[in-house]
């Protein structure tokens, strides 16, 4: 048995994998932190918080995802596009091996706590923004304050509420476009919470005309990738999380 643990700015995911089956659990990463259980000696870990708990191995954020999508899908050719709670990763990867990569780290444009902010601007639930894209309204703000007010404005003029949610899911990929388009690689390995938003898959499908592949669990993907490494420098597990 192989653990991997991503703590992540909103969640924490942890993964146990025995052979190829994967036992997956996530929780909020304030309950993970101040959890009693601060050493995790038979797992490797990675994300915001790696540095809060003593494990075997630590390994980069864009190691790890890269790991878990490689494990993931068997592709050995693509571009990861990784968008999480606050930040997205947009990773070059040839051959299985990194050539080149894209991360934000100053500003949650783009990223799930962008629609978060929206889908309560707007009264709905993330689940319901996933499935619109057609007909959007145009934002212009990128920032999320200013495209609060902005979205607020659109909603005043009359837009069908439907068109709004399309358009937020047109600015998060707006906000990630140009670096998608930087790397030629016909595949996309989609991770990360944001990759269960079905609309956002079908935008970037229709904009750029590229497959793209969202891996079986993408939430849980850096944590599957710690696992992962964690099974190929051979660290048996040797104690239990709790939580």
């Amino acid at each position: 048995m192989f653990q991997g643990i991503d703590i992540g700015s909103t969640t924490t995911k942890i993964v146990k994998m025995d052979g190829n089956s994967l036992i997956k659990n996530i929780i909020p990463t304030i309950k993970f932190i101040y959890s009693t259980e601060k050493d995790y000696l038979n797992a490797v870990s990675t994300g915001y918080g790696r540095f809060t708990i003593k494990s075997s191995k630590v390994i980069p954020e864009i190691r790890a995802h890269v790991l878990g999508a490689l494990f993931q899908t068997e592709l050995r050719d693509f571009t990861l596009l990784d968008i999480g709670g606050q930040d997205y990763k947009i990773v070059h990867v040839v051959n299985g091996v990194i050539q080149d990569f894209l991360t934000n780290d100053k500003c949650a444009a783009g990223t799930g706590r962008f629609l978060e902010k929206m889908a309560q601007v707007l009264d709905v639930t993330i689940d319901e923004i996933s499935k619109h894209y057609r007909d959007p309204v145009k934002l212009n703000s990128t920032c999320t304050v200013f495209a609060e007010t902005e979205l607020i404005s659109r909603m005043m003029e009359g837009y069908p509420k439907e068109s709004l949610m399309a358009g937020v899911n047109y600015s998060v990929f707006e906000r990630i476009r140009p670096f998608l388009l930087r790397f030629k690689s016909p595949t996309i390995v989609f991770t990360g919470g944001v990759a269960k938003n079905g609309a956002i898959v079908e935008i970037i499908r229709q904009e750029l005309g590229k497959e793209v592949v969202v891996p079986g669990d993408p939430q849980a993907n850096g944590a599957i990738g710690c696992a992962y490494y964690a099974k190929k420098l051979n660290l048996r597990s040797q104690h239990h999380i709790s939580l």
